[in-house]
């Protein structure tokens, strides 16, 4: 015989162990909560712009000929600017504490299609150190790709600035904890129907119709027995009595 759970099954479960449910979902985001305020560094962003341009001609022709290759251009440059050619001497000119391969992880070079903006952007602990990384290495490349590639046609748009309160882009505490509250919920429900279908025993007559798929007859009530007896035995009278 196939067994069917029905949608009023789902929600007496539910309800039953509503408490459990809760428990897994509180504790998930106080976990979570606690993670990200007091064990996650938080991490700072800021970003320099630079602009992939030519020398000005009059012919209009010329122009677009001179932005289109501009265009091409640009994937080189992404690479070039986080190539050791460019953060050796980041690293050696900020005296920075930590290797290229580990500068190279903290920028991220993005342009905009069919733009000839180069955003350079770096994340750090330090947000001072972030500001620094950022226009140093837009500065280097300015400079070093004259000779790498025999072009004068990068200039720096905008520079990277330290603001005054700034806000780390990670970890994202209410994020975490929104994500730490799904999982804690899901976990908690998943738990509570693993409970319900291990728990075989019968607990109740509705329990055996259930289980056997047979309607009960009749049941025996449960025989309090009692804490002290009103009558006195005859045996017992009579050893008081002697």
């Amino acid at each position: 015989m196939e067994e069917t759970i029905s949608l009023q099954d789902l929600f007496k479960t539910l309800k039953k162990r509503i408490g459990l449910i809760a428990l897994l979902t509180v504790l998930a985001i106080t976990i979570a909560g606690a993670v990200s305020f007091l064990l996650l560094t938080p991490i700072y962003e800021t970003s320099t712009q630079i602009l992939v341009n030519q020398e000005k001609t009059d012919a209009a022709t010329a122009i677009n000929q001179n932005i289109q290759t501009d265009l091409q251009l640009i994937n080189t440059y992404s690479v070039i600017i986080k190539s050791p050619a460019i953060l050796d001497q980041v690293v050696e000119q900020l005296n920075l504490d930590m290797s290229t391969d580990d500068l190279n992880g903290k920028i991220t070079v993005a342009t905009a299609e069919q733009s000839q903006v180069v955003n350079v952007s770096v994340q750090d602990s330090n947000p001072a150190v972030a500001v620094d990384i950022a226009n140093t290495t837009a500065a280097v490349f300015q400079e070093e790709i004259q000779e790498l590639m025999n072009v004068d046609n990068v200039s720096i748009l905008s520079k990277a600035v330290l603001k005054d309160n700034p806000a780390p882009v990670a970890p994202n505490p209410l994020m975490n904890m929104a994500i730490a509250a799904i999982v804690g919920l899901m976990l908690g429900v998943g738990i509570a129907f693993l409970l319900e279908y291990l728990d075989t025993t019968m607990k109740n007559e509705q329990d055996v119709e259930d289980i056997l798929g047979i309607p009960l007859l009749g049941i025996i009530s449960p025989i309090k027995e009692k804490a002290e007896l009103t009558e006195k035995t005859p045996e017992t009278s009579r050893r008081r009595a002697g």
